[in-house]
């Protein structure tokens, strides 16, 4: 599972879906495309980015089924943890959790 690291995203969620469909989006299908199972990793947010950000793992798991791709809210160990479990397990998809 690739592990895609999402960083600088501002902290209004309009803005911050925004900026993640223009720079991101493109780089995370490339590489579904190619074959990878995508794990994607975001800094915590509060509630307001939670819908935007389910609708996207969700959205691009659908659509690019039968590959993985799930996304993780956190920092630290709970967030690498979360990565570890999600590339071992195999049924899981179109994911948004936060740590």
């Amino acid at each position: 599972m690739k592990r895609i690291a999402v960083d600088d995203l501002p902290d209004d969620p309009l803005a911050a879906a925004g900026l993640f469909h223009q720079h991101w989006l493109s780089h995370i299908e490339q590489q579904l495309g190619g074959g990878l199972d995508v794990a994607i990793t975001v800094p915590a947010a509060d509630h307001t980015h939670r819908e935007w950000r389910r609708a996207v793992t969700a959205g691009l798991a659908r659509k690019h089924t039968p590959r993985r791709v799930n996304m993780v809210a956190g920092e630290g160990a709970a967030l690498d943890a979360t990565v570890v479990y999600l590339a071992e397990a195999p049924g899981v998809t179109g994911q948004y959790l936060e740590t």
